[in-house]
C-alpha cells in the first residue's frame, strides 16, 4: 500500500454505473406526489423506535439503528428483491467521492445526500426524484480528510439540513429543496470542514466539525433550527481557565491547534438532558514531542449538557493518543440489567479494536477497564498507563507476519521493530503495529437489538509502519489554506482491504455471541431489526441480512456499487422497506455508482452486475501488466477538471501534495510528459493506475494539465 501521511491511503475508487436520472420499475399511474413538511419533531417523537419514518440519522436519538418492525425478517427475507433501482444523476461518483449517507424518509419521501453534498428527495411510491439541491462545492477545497463525503442529513420543522465541506450548514425548504438559509458554521480555508449527519433536536442543528489533519481546535456547534443562529458552542480541546486545559503544555499554544474533531451524529438522553458524542485523535497525529499530557478531550466519549453544552463528563478512551487511535463511530444508547442492576449505557466501538460499554449517567465503566501500563517513549511524552477493556477484542492487536512484510515492501525497510502489544510508541525508527490508523473500527455506525442486546460492530484487522516525523510542517498550504499537521510519515499494508470482521456483542455478558470473518475490510454501517435481521454491506456490492441472534446468512443482493453504507428501515402505507444507498467509497477502494434501491418483499428488481474497479488495490504493491500509452494530444483545460475529480484527494488541489500523494511539483520526472502519460496509465510507486478508470483522452488531459499547469515542463 501506499506511503501516506494519514487516514487516506490511497485513491483507488473509480466512477462506475449506469447514471440514468429515473428508476428502474414499471411506475403506477400515481397523482404528484405532495412532500408533507414534518413538524418541529419533540425530543420524545425523536427517541421513539421508528415504524412509519426513519426521520433521524439514528433511527432514534438512541444512535441504535433498530427498527421495530418485522414484516421482512428472518423467516422471508429470502424473497427481499428491489422494488426500484432510482440513479442520482450521476452525482458523486468520482473518484474522490465516498457514499456514506444514510437515507431519512418521511411520509413517503426519502432524503438523501451524495458526496458532493447535493441532496434528492424521492418518491418511495414510484422512485422518482422530486427535487435536487446542487451544492456547487468549490472543487478548490484542499481541507477535506478522508474523502469527498456527507453522513446525511437532519429533518425537522419543514427542513432538509445538511452540513458541508465547505463548512457551511445549510437548511433547505423540504418541499421544494430551496435554500432556508445559510451559515457559515467554519471555515475551510482554516482547515474545517462539516462531514456529519446534523442533528435535529429541542429545536437545534448540532453538529461538530472535522478537519484534525489541519490543525484545527475542534468543535460541537448548536444553531437555531429555524434562523441559523448560533446558540452555544463547546471545545473539544478546552482553553485557558477550563477543566482540562492542564492536559496540554501550559506554555505555547499547542490547544488551539489540538485536533479533537467530532465525525459522527452524537446521541441523546432526553430524560437525563444530555448529548453525546465520541471525539477525533489529538494533533499533530503521529509527534507527541510538543504536546506533554493527556490531550483532553481528545479520543473520548463527551458529554455536555443539551439547553447549554456545558461539559458534564468525558471518558478519555486513550491518552496522549499518537497512534491515531480515535473513535470516529457514532455513540450508542441501550438500557439493560448487567449483574443483577439496571444500566442506562452508552457504547462506542473504537479504532483500537475495543468495544467502550459505559454509564452514561456519569460516564463510568459497565466492565472493568483498568489503568494498565504500556512501553514508553521520551521523546514523544507517552503516557505511563491506558485503559484497557476486560472484555476481548474485536481487533488483532500483534501484526502477522504477511502483514509485516506487506508493510516492508511498501516501506523499503528491511528490519522494522514489530510491536508485540498495543500502544505500542515509535519514533525515528519505523515500528509495525495493528490496527494501523484504519483500526479497529472506523466510521461505521455500530447497530443495537434492544430485545437481544446485541452490539454489531464492522471493522478491520489494519496494520501500519509508523515514525515520527518532527520536521515543522508548513501551516499555510500553497493556495492559502491550512496545511497538514500530523506529524509522521506512515506505510500502510493493505489498507482498508485488510481482513475484516462483523461482530455481534452480547452486553449483558460481555461476550462475542457470534462473529463473521472476512477476507477484507468490513467498512458499512449496520442496521438491526424485530424481524431478527441484521442488515450490513459489502465492499463487493452486495447488501447481506443476516439472523441477528445467530449470524446465519440469510440473504444477499448484489447493488451494483461498493455496499459501503447504511440501510434505512420504514414502513409506508402499512408496508415495510428497505432503502439502501450504494455509491462506493474512495478510501476502500470500491466500485462507485448513484444507486439508490429501495427493497421490499413484494419487489421485481432482481441484482444488477457488480460494479467496477476494487480490483484496482491490487496496484497498492503489486504491478499488472502494463497498458500501452497513446500519443493522443492533450487538452490542458479539460485535464483540469480531471485532476480535480480523480487526483486531488491524494496529490492536493495544487498538486503540491494531499493526503498521501507526494508534492508533484518537488518531482523532476513529473515534467516530462511521456513519463507522466506512463505514470498515470500503469501506475507506479503505490499508485494505482487509471486505465481502467479514464479513456485514453482522458489521460493525455491530465497529463497536459500536470505538465503546464502544476510542474510547468516541457
Amino acid at each position: 500500500m501506499s506511503h501516506v501521511r494519514k487516514k487516506i491511503f490511497m485513491c483507488l475508487a473509480l466512477t462506475v454505473g449506469l447514471l440514468s436520472t429515473g428508476a428502474w420499475a414499471a411506475e403506477p399511474k400515481t397523482p404528484p406526489v405532495k412532500i408533507t413538511p414534518a413538524p418541529a419533531f419533540t425530543a420524545q417523537q425523536l427517541n421513539q423506535a421508528p415504524e412509519d419514518d426513519w426521520i433521524t440519522n439514528g433511527g432514534s436519538l438512541k444512535n441504535q439503528r433498530y427498527s421495530p418492525l418485522k414484516e421482512i425478517n428472518s423467516s422471508n427475507v429470502g424473497q427481499l428483491k428491489g422494488a426500484w433501482l432510482t440513479h442520482l444523476k450521476g452525482s458523486g461518483t468520482a473518484m474522490k467521492y465516498s457514499a456514506e449517507g444514510q437515507p431519512l424518509e418521511h411520509n413517503g419521501v426519502i432524503y438523501v445526500p451524495t458526496g458532493a453534498d447535493d441532496v434528492f428527495a424521492v418518491s418511495v411510491e414510484t422512485g422518482k426524484i422530486l427535487w435536487q439541491y446542487n451544492a456547487k462545492l468549490d472543487n478548490a477545497i484542499s481541507t477535506v480528510c478522508c474523502g469527498w463525503l456527507s453522513r446525511g442529513v437532519a429533518l425537522g420543522d419543514g427542513k432538509v439540513y445538511i452540513g458541508q465541506l465547505d463548512g457551511k450548514l445549510v437548511a433547505l425548504d423540504q418541499q421544494t429543496g430551496k435554500v432556508a438559509w445559510t451559515t457559515q458554521a467554519a471555515e475551510w480555508k482554516k482547515g474545517y470542514s462539516l462531514t456529519a449527519a446534523p442533528l435535529y433536536v429541542d429545536n437545534k442543528i448540532i453538529i461538530g466539525t472535522a478537519g484534525g489533519e489541519y490543525g484545527i481546535r475542534g468543535r460541537v456547534m448548536a444553531f437555531d433550527a429555524k434562523t441559523g443562529e448560533e446558540i452555544w458552542r463547546f471545545y473539544t480541546i478546552p482553553g485557558p481557565g477550563e477543566p482540562g486545559h492542564e492536559t496540554w503544555p501550559q506554555t505555547g499554544d499547542a490547544w488551539l491547534h489540538g485536533g479533537a474533531p467530532v465525525w459522527q451524529t452524537p446521541s441523546v438522553d432526553p430524560e437525563l438532558g444530555l448529548i453525546y458524542f465520541s471525539t477525533g485523535n489529538a494533533g499533530p497525529d503521529y509527534d507527541g514531542s510538543g504536546r506533554e499530557g493527556d490531550n483532553l478531550y481528545a479520543s473520548s466519549i463527551v458529554a455536555l449538557d443539551l439547553k447549554t453544552g456545558k461539559h458534564r463528563w468525558h471518558y478519555q478512551l486513550v491518552h496522549h493518543d499518537i497512534w491515531d487511535y480515535d473513535a470516529p463511530s457514532p455513540t450508542v444508547l441501550f438500557d439493560a440489567t448487567i449483574n443483577g442492576k439496571a444500566v442506562k449505557g452508552i457504547g462506542e466501538a473504537a479504532k483500537t479494536g475495543w468495544l467502550y460499554l459505559l454509564d452514561r449517567t456519569n460516564g463510568k465503566p459497565i466492565y472493568p477497564i483498568p489503568e494498565t501500563p504500556v512501553p514508553q517513549n521520551a521523546h514523544q511524552k507517552t503516557s505511563p498507563t491506558q485503559p484497557i477493556p476486560s472484555i476481548p477484542p474485536f481487533a488483532t492487536h500483534v501484526p502477522t507476519p504477511e502483514q509485516v512484510e506487506a508493510v516492508k515492501k511498501v516501506a523499503k525497510v528491511d528490519n522494522p521493530i514489530v510491536a508485540k502489544q498495543v500502544f505500542t510508541p515509535f519514533w525515528k525508527d519505523m515500528v509495525v503495529l495493528a490496527p494501523g490508523p484504519a483500526g479497529g473500527t472506523n466510521w461505521p455506525p455500530s447497530s443495537y437489538d434492544p430485545n437481544n442486546h446485541l452490539f454489531f460492530v464492522c471493522g478491520q484487522n489494519s496494520v501500519a509502519g509508523l515514525t515520527s516525523d518532527t520536521e515543522e510542517q508548513p501551516a499555510v498550504g500553497p493556495d492559502g489554506a491550512a496545511g497538514t499537521a500530523t506529524g509522521s510519515t506512515m506505510a500502510i499494508g493493505n489498507g482498508f482491504h485488510s481482513s475484516g470482521y462483523f461482530v455481534a456483542f452480547n452486553v449483558v455478558t460481555g461476550k462475542v455471541a457470534w462473529e463473521k470473518r472476512y477476507t477484507t475490510s468490513c467498512y458499512s454501517g449496520s442496521v438491526v431489526t424485530a424481524g431478527n435481521l441484521v442488515f450490513v454491506g459489502a465492499n463487493n456490492g452486495e447488501l447481506i441480512a443476516y439472523e441477528a441472534t445467530t449470524g446465519k446468512e440469510l440473504w444477499k443482493f448484489q447493488t451494483g456499487a461498493g455496499a459501503n453504507n447504511t440501510a434505512t428501515v420504514f414502513q409506508h402505507k402499512g408496508k415495510q422497506y428497505v432503502a439502501f444507498y450504494a455509491g462506493g467509497n474512495a478510501l476502500a477502494a470500491t466500485a462507485h455508482g448513484d444507486n439508490l434501491w429501495l427493497f421490499s418483499l413484494d419487489g421485481k428488481l432482481n441484482p444488477v452486475a457488480p460494479g467496477k474497479g476494487g480490483h484496482a488495490l491490487l496496484h497498492a504493491g503489486e504491478k499488472a501488466a502494463p497498458t500501452p500509452v497513446t500519443q493522443l494530444t492533450g487538452n490542458a483545460v479539460a485535464g483540469k477538471t480531471i485532476f480535480a475529480q480523480n487526483c486531488s484527494m491524494c496529490h492536493g488541489a495544487a498538486g503540491t501534495g494531499g493526503n498521501g500523494g507526494p508534492n508533484l511539483t518537488t518531482i523532476s520526472s513529473a515534467k516530462i510528459p511521456s513519463v507522466v502519460r506512463e505514470h498515470v496509465t500503469n501506475g507506479g510507486a503505490a499508485m494505482p493506475p487509471f486505465n481502467s478508470v479514464l479513456s485514453a483522452q482522458d489521460i493525455a488531459n491530465v497529463s497536459a494539465y500536470v505538465i503546464k499547469d502544476i510542474t510547468h515542463g516541457k
